[in-house]
């Protein structure tokens, strides 16, 4: 042991090579989970059958690839956060390579307007002056970017904020529409809060130069037409009552709309709706709302889709209608009379099992975008907030099957995540989600984390020596979790039990406000062996016998974030970085001293980590006892003595978020991973020299909108490494032909 030691502190002290050299080609894939976020619209290709796209909130846009039978993610390869948000997608009627995207995560990132002439593969971007807002309120509302059918080179495009704009050269230049009636709200002066601004823009395909473009701002008028190209227009009077907002249109092959209302933007806070159709030939105005059960809660309609081939048989659907549920109507005679669907629906999610959170896959919420096949109208999907449904048979009678459309699909937003050193290789915490066990990365888990089901899980760690003793804390939707935060794990994550604090650690505080722990604010921690948990409560709190019973932690104050030795069961370790210093327990946690702290900076500031999402900047070595390293502004130190002794790495990199993996072989350090800069270029880094020198290990192509959180590498099989990001799933990377070692 004290040979080891003595040789572990000579190469921490000793100078080493600044140079990466070594191949670092990775192949990226995703974790498979199957869709798990909102996609606000889906939009068929009316130029070639079996083609479609999907827009979603904040994990870019796909493309179905029918010959796969696989959903293609369209834009790993950007590096722009604000561009995997997307507000619109416009695919070509005539050309099935041609496509449009409409991107802009919210009205404070850029927005740029992309075109594709290999169906997503490359793009052209065009930055705008117009901001938009992908993942904002009003992101369900319809497609604002629409193609003219008798001039494709011309595109309109509805903004939030900033009225009508033009393009007449395939999307390359754009200039505003000053004939078109509202000019725009501009844009919105106090944090997150938006427009809803022109929801639609919809061009008919049998007439030449007519446009009718809704608007989802408060006013007297919300429909408008021109049946001149653009060069003049006028409101369309009539209409349902003041207070409903169009949110999408569709024009049926008789040139009839059919347009769903609602009483606000959504996806939350709709309370009302109606649909309408409306015959410009005529000018006459129909309700066909579909009927309301006595004890149903209104709700609103967002969907609408038309069949290509017969344009009585309409869809709608319903938004934010939590009782009975939200639904699907079908109708065969242009609203006369409805079908509502999820009635005699059933719904087979065993390709993503997680869609059943309490037992039964839910029919579904947030139902923004519907969409009938225009080429088999028998073939009809929507979207959900944690998936796309999809049937084969939306005309038949009896029981109407619908499963999960998305393989290919990962657009979830991932908080945390860790690699233990024994059972499934990846245990995770989403937002919204919860998170999952992943035995088999290739396949869906069978569920979230349940008992207790955290909507986001905010901290996991699991036990160094004993990885089958896991422990994790999370949050709800609501400000105070109904029950508790924490809970713990004997068998590597595949099942868990709720974990209590006592009352006075649930109590709020002082000033009214809730205590960390009923927030879900408290990280936890657990020793080597398993045996103890810490809790990062106002007063940090330990035990010994799975809750049974809690003691104090000495010398512990709030904000410091507790890591436990990975080998050594008796130590814990924290950052006090409000007064410099590095503390250890050398009890199993009962009580923390500062430790020498030799070689680290007077200022730790830069190692804070409050919050209940802060990643920890203070991590410990698998199987290495006593073996730190810490994250101080962008810089890595290390330790082989329990934070006695630091030395900081000479790599010239700026770090965000770092993990270790396996060593390479023959290795002395374990092989680092990094999201972070070097000259210049952000991304996923690698070092195996101790962070000497990096290398990228993540190309041009894969980028997912460098919307990075958090990495770490596999104990047991070098080279793996994880990535969660904030949209895109999380993604593993190997070394190139080490895929299937």
């Amino acid at each position: 042991m004290r040979v080891a030691a003595a040789a572990s502190m000579i190469a921490l002290l000793a100078p080493v090579n600044v140079l990466a050299a070594e191949d670092s080609r990775y192949v990226w894939r995703n974790v498979t989970v199957g869709g798990g976020g909102f996609a606000p619209g889906i939009v068929f290709s009316r130029a070639e059958r079996g083609l479609a796209y999907l827009r979603t909130d904040m994990g870019g846009a796909y493309r179905w690839d029918a010959a796969a039978a696989r959903w293609r993610p369209l834009q790993d390869a950007n590096p722009e956060s604000s561009y995997m948000g997307v507000e619109s997608v416009a695919a070509d009627p005539v050309d099935p390579a041609l496509v449009y995207l409409a991107v802009g995560m919210n009205a404070r990132g850029p927005a740029a307007i992309l075109r594709s002439a290999d169906r997503g593969a490359h793009w052209r971007t065009t930055p705008v002056p117009f901001a938009m807002g992908g993942n904002e309120d009003g992101r369900g509302l319809g497609e604002r970017l629409a193609i003219d059918p008798h001039a494709r080179a011309t595109l309109f495009f509805g903004s939030r904020h900033d009225g009508l704009w033009r393009s007449d050269d395939a999307a390359a230049t754009w200039r505003k529409v000053e004939q078109f009636p509202l000019p725009g709200l501009g844009r919105p002066t106090r944090p997150r809060t938006t427009h809803g601004g022109l929801s639609f823009v919809l061009f008919d395909p049998a007439r030449r130069g007519r446009i009718v473009v809704a608007s989802a701002d408060p006013g007297e008028r919300h429909l408008f037409r021109s049946d001149d190209g653009g060069a003049t227009w006028a409101a369309i009077a009539g209409g349902p009552r003041a207070g409903l907002l169009p949110v999408k249109g569709v024009v049926g092959g008789d040139g009839v709309l059919t347009i769903t209302y609602s009483d606000a933007i959504g996806p939350n806070g709709v309370k009302d709706g109606a649909v309408w159709r409306h015959d410009p030939a005529t000018g006459a105005w129909q309700d066909v709302t579909p009927p309301r059960r006595p004890g149903e809660v209104p709700g609103g309609f967002f969907g609408v889709a038309v069949s290509a081939q017969d344009p009585r048989v309409i869809a709608v659907s319903t938004v934010n209608r939590y009782q009975p549920v939200d639904t699907i109507w079908r109708s065969a005679d242009a609203g006369a009379h409805w079908d509502e669907l999820w009635r005699r629906s059933a719904r087979d999610v065993r390709a993503t099992p997680f869609l059943d959170f309490d037992g039964t896959a839910n029919f579904g919420h947030w139902i923004a975008g519907l969409a009938i096949d225009p080429f088999d109208p028998a073939h009809v999907a929507y979207v959900t907030g944690a998936t796309v449904y999809a049937t084969q048979g939306f005309a038949a009678p009896g029981t109407m099957r619908w499963a999960p459309w998305t393989r290919g699909i990962e657009q979830t937003a991932i908080i945390t995540l860790v690699s233990p050193t024994g059972g499934a290789p990846l245990v995770s915490g989403f937002g919204d989600l919860g998170g999952f066990r992943h035995p088999d990365l290739t396949r869906s888990p069978p569920h979230v984390h349940r008992t207790p089901f955290l909507t986001n899980t905010n901290a996991l760690d699991y036990a160094g020596a004993a990885p089958a003793v896991l422990v994790r804390s999370g949050n709800t939707h609501k400000p105070v979790v109904p029950d508790t935060s924490l809970a713990w794990s004997r068998d590597g994550g595949a099942s868990w039990t709720p974990l209590r604090l006592p009352a006075a650690a649930m109590a709020p505080r002082a000033d009214g406000t809730p205590a960390l722990a009923q927030t879900g604010s408290a990280a936890i921690t657990v020793s080597a062996d398993g045996a103890t948990f810490v809790v990062e409560t106002e007063q940090p709190l330990l035990t010994r016998d799975r809750g049974a019973s809690w003691q104090p932690v000495a010398a512990l104050g709030r904000g410091m974030r507790v890591t436990a030795d990975k080998a050594d069961p008796r130590r814990f370790y924290a950052v006090d970085a409000d007064n410099g210093r590095v503390l250890r327990s050398d009890d199993g946690g009962a009580r923390f001293a500062a430790v020498a702290g030799a070689g680290l900076p007077r200022d730790l500031s830069g190692a804070r980590a409050i919050g209940r999402e802060a990643a920890n900047p203070l991590v410990a070595t698998p199987g290495r006892a006593g073996a730190l390293w810490l994250l101080l502004d962008g810089a890595l130190y290390r330790s082989t003595d329990a934070g006695e002794r630091w030395a900081r790495s000479p790599g010239a990199i700026a770090i965000d978020r770092f993990g270790l993996g396996k060593a390479a072989p023959g290795g002395v350090w374990p092989a680092l991973y990094a999201i972070g800069t070097v000259a210049g270029v952000r991304g996923i880094y690698r070092s195996t020299d101790g962070g000497a020198g990096w290398s990228r290990i993540n190309d041009d192509a894969n980028r997912w909108g460098l919307r990075l959180r958090v990495i770490s590498g596999d104990p047991r099989r070098y080279g793996r490494v994880y990535v969660g990001t904030d949209g895109r799933g999380i993604m593993y990377g190997d070394q190139r032909g080490g895929e299937k070692r």
